[in-house]
């Protein structure tokens, strides 16, 4: 990632990252579909190039909603024990909703977080 020379006032990354608005400027849209991310913002024109989450999101969407949905179906079933086909009629439509709902969200916030900490890919130092 190359030094950003522009001056912009600061923009808070989580904020940002949760609206889905550029890291840099705050104005500009940060995906161009739903979870795709744009080739640059349309406000400040930052090279979206840099920003790869990788499968930290899905890592961190499977943590959450995992340890969310799972608890809750616990309590249920030694609260009231129902039949099977309640649980799945109630924990597989929560979980798809609350994981698709999460994953642009954590998205977003970790490459703002990324543009705000200047994080870009391990580099080997070539010696003396």
């Amino acid at each position: 990632m190359s030094e950003d020379k522009a001056i912009w006032p600061p923009v808070e990354p989580i904020a940002a990252g949760l609206k889905g608005r550029c890291p840099r400027c705050g104005e500009g849209r940060l995906f161009s579909s739903f979870l795709s991310v744009g080739k640059e913002c349309g406000v400040c024109r930052l090279d979206y190039s840099f920003a790869d989450a990788g499968d930290g999101p899905a890592v961190f969407v499977i943590l959450i909603i995992g340890f969310v949905v799972v608890g809750l179906a616990l309590w249920l079933e030694v609260n009231f024990g129902p039949p099977l086909w309640l649980h799945l009629l109630l924990w597989i439509p929560l979980t798809v909703v609350l994981s698709l709902g999460s994953l642009r969200l954590i998205k977003g916030v970790l490459i703002t977080l990324q543009y705000r900490n200047k994080a870009a890919e391990g580099r080997l130092d070539k010696g003396e």
